[in-house]
């Protein structure tokens, strides 16, 4: 796997890994994830301390929005990319203490096949993680501890109390155009808005330096 840059976000605890695909007239072919690389290469550095358990891949039709999610025990972190389509990813700091506690990034994924390079993104634990889609797209996921139900939760992508002051300010004006015709599951429209969250006892699973 031949990494070509680590990008910090706007959230600096979120990155995003940039790859050379190997390109002819054919087409390309590119290693996506090599475990080794990934404990080894010291510009990951922040992820070389985990393991990625389980693997997951996910169908969105255009206009479906998805999460804010999250999980504790302990809290999973997740490489997400997308295969195919295009996604626009969304994920919000709910570490307790936290500077940017409530604080909301997106970031723009478009599978590019022609492109030179793919590119996965990082949202460690303690981010709530969603994401919106502008067409029919595929998406992979690989996480750093198995789906627990028990300890699984969410908060309301449709949130007003959400704080877009270091989003970019094109996508979430395109979020706020996807939201008049958005497809939002009954669960994820039934989750708490942030400020309900923040005073539920579990919360304090995420906390901010530890």
């Amino acid at each position: 796997m031949k990494i070509l840059e680590v990008k910090t976000l706007a959230l600096p605890e979120v990155k995003t890994i940039i790859f050379e695909r190997f390109k002819d007239e054919r087409g390309y072919f590119t290693e996506t994830y090599r475990a080794e690389d990934f404990k080894v290469l010291p510009e990951l550095n922040f992820i070389k301390d985990f393991d990625f358990v389980q693997h997951n891949e996910s169908f969105s039709q255009k206009n479906i929005i998805r999460g804010l999610h999250f999980q504790w025990n302990p809290p999973m972190g997740k490489l997400v990319r997308t295969v195919s389509g295009h996604m626009v990813d969304v994920f919000m700091d709910i570490r307790q203490g936290s500077p940017n506690f409530g604080k909301v990034i997106m970031h723009n994924m478009p599978s590019r096949p022609e492109g030179e390079t793919g590119e996965w993104i990082w949202v460690p634990g303690g981010f709530a993680h969603g994401n919106f889609f502008l067409e029919p797209t595929v998406i992979q996921y690989l996480c750093t501890d198995k789906h627990k139900p028990e300890s699984e939760a969410g908060i309301s992508p449709l949130s007003p109390d959400l704080d877009f002051s270091l989003c970019d300010i094109e996508l979430k004006e395109i979020f706020e155009k996807v939201k008049l015709a958005a497809v939002i599951s009954e669960k994820d429209k039934n989750t708490p808005v942030l400020g309900i969250w923040s005073k539920d006892s579990r919360a304090g699973n995420f906390v901010y330096g530890k």
